[in-house]
């Protein structure tokens, strides 16, 4: 199976404090992806070092087998990586549709932008009918919405998403998630950082568990969701014996 991105030993230190020791990830293109772990795991450091928001100090981070370890946010950007981080990141006095168009600022074409519209807007219906609204009076599972719509604008051909069910209710997460599936239906590769563990590996076709920088546990989601000491640690109880 082809990956599109592959890391091996990454290191990351914050001053003498080391986040990431040695992490190694496969990431097949097409599929979906999920990393999991405690707060303070590292599976945010991770995903900012696959960006370029966070600099590396050892090991290699190949995108289609062309290293990018430390190359600046925008250059990452242009060979086909976005990202949609953590928080959200809405940007307050614009609307939903001037949110969207700087998601495409590396987009030439307008036609080529005017079709990247239509795309987010059929995956979420919902923007296209509050297109001119604040961005920020938008409800937190429309912000969600936005946020990946937005990281979708440039056509990526890798998108990270960082933990997109955080603070939404259940029936929100289970949509927003249907919707990550499709688009890895439709050919983007997506990386995903996640505390919901369940309900993500539900999605996803592989998965890793980062413990304090390190990679614990490594296999396809449906070996995970079987793992009993993982199901105790990270979805809170024990599956049933049957």
């Amino acid at each position: 199976m082809e990956n599109i991105l592959e890391i091996r030993d990454m290191v990351v230190d914050y001053g003498i404090i080391r986040a990431l020791k040695g992490v190694s990830l496969d990431i097949p293109k097409g599929k979906i992806v999920v990393i999991l772990g405690a707060n303070g795991a590292g599976k945010t450091t991770t995903m900012h070092a696959i960006s370029g928001v966070t600099k590396a100090a050892s090991g290699q981070i190949l995108f289609e087998g062309e290293e990018i370890r430390n190359k600046q946010p925008y250059v990452i950007a242009k060979h086909g990586i976005s990202q949609s981080p953590e928080g959200r990141l809405i940007l307050s006095g614009l609307t939903v549709e001037e949110n969207l168009r700087i998601g495409g600022y590396i987009l030439k074409s307008r036609a080529q932008m005017n079709r990247n519209f239509e795309q987010v807007y059929d995956l979420f219906p919902v923007l296209k009918e509050r297109r001119n609204q604040q961005a920020t009076t938008l409800s937190g599972g429309e912000q969600q919405m936005l946020a990946i719509g937005r990281a979708l604008m440039m056509n990526p051909k890798l998108l990270l998403l960082d933990e997109p069910s955080l603070g939404l209710a259940p029936l929100i997460v289970k949509s927003i998630f249907q919707t990550v599936k499709r688009i890895a239906e439709e050919g983007v590769t997506i990386l995903m950082v996640e505390q919901n563990a369940r309900q993500s590996l539900l999605i996803a076709d592989y998965a890793y568990v980062l413990e304090l920088g390190e990679v614990k546990s490594r296999g396809t989601a449906q070996e995970l969701l079987q793992d009993e000491a993982l199901i105790s640690a990270y979805l809170g109880k024990k599956r049933d014996k049957k």
